[in-house]
């Protein structure tokens, strides 16, 4: 059985940046946390709490610590609130996901309606949203997009982790609702080419296994964008979760990874994976 492993499986730019930043304070700081977990994988989440980093939902009764950033963002308030305790700040946000926001300042400052292409509930939008100063709708899909009210100007923005195809038919949409509109495309490059070499390796392989948090948005598309094309395609967070069934009959697999995913997941599920592989030989 052949493995093939998909060369941007695993951690983008923002996240290895911010997790690099957490593993450093957690060895030269005491008393530190992050707000709300650092990237969506609960495997370096526990890895930086052994480390005595913990995540903690809001900053009430903290002083005298510092707080990390996560890299989704936080809301505008949640940052003020450090600043006004005076707590030390390291700031993780991913410089894509810090873009959308500033953008959506500006674009509220300057008289637009805001639309943001996204999932309403993931942290990223809810921290996007927040620096909003006035009208802001979220929409996931170009059916909720319909169901926008006529505006005047109208500016749009997208999380990073959405699909072009998306952004596209929400703007679409937009442009009959008003009768200006601004677009900036914040989905950040990492996310397509990961879901455009998903498509290609679904494509040559018999089964697909896509590694990432069950909470990772990103990996969850990444699913669905195999599932497509793979039906036998299989979302796990760790090696203990492979079924030895999946691979019966199976002379390629194809694994991809979402984008917080640590290359020490990676490397253990190919290996469980070549495990399984030698028991079914003999």
């Amino acid at each position: 059985m052949e493995i093939i492993v998909a060369k941007r499986a695993g951690f983008c730019f923002g996240v290895k940046r911010a997790t690099q930043m957490a593993f450093e304070a957690a060895k030269e700081k005491g008393n530190t946390f992050t707000l709300g977990p650092i990237i969506h994988s609960p495997q370096v989440v526990q890895k930086l709490e052994e480390m005595g980093v913990k995540v903690r939902k809001d900053l009430s009764g903290l002083s005298d610590a510092t707080i990390i950033i996560r890299s989704h963002g936080v809301a505008a308030e949640e940052l003020e609130e450090a600043v006004l305790k005076e707590l030390e700040i390291i700031d993780a946000t991913c410089p894509f996901v810090k873009k959308a926001q500033e953008h959506v300042k500006s674009l509220s400052q300057s008289g637009y309606d805001v639309v943001v292409v996204g999932d309403a509930d993931h942290p990223e939008v809810q921290g996007i949203v927040s620096y909003a100063t006035g009208k802001v709708f979220v929409v996931g899909s170009n059916e909720e997009a319909s169901r926008l009210p006529r505006m005047g100007k109208i500016g749009v923005v997208a999380q990073t982790t959405q699909s072009f195809e998306n952004l596209q038919s929400v703007v679409m949409k937009c442009l009959a609702r008003g009768s200006e509109i601004r677009v900036f495309n914040t989905i950040c490059d990492a996310t397509a080419i990961r879901q455009e070499e998903a498509k290609e390796l679904a494509k040559q392989v018999d089964c697909m296994v896509v590694i990432g948090g069950y909470n990772s948005a990103n990996t969850k598309r990444l699913t669905e964008v195999c599932t497509e094309l793979q039906p036998r395609s299989f979302q796990i967070e760790t090696a203990q979760e492979l079924n030895p069934a999946w691979f019966d009959g199976v002379e390629r697999v194809g694994v991809t990874a979402g984008a917080s995913t640590p290359k020490w997941l990676i490397d253990e599920v190919v290996e469980r994976i070549e495990q399984i592989n030698r028991n079914n030989n003999h």
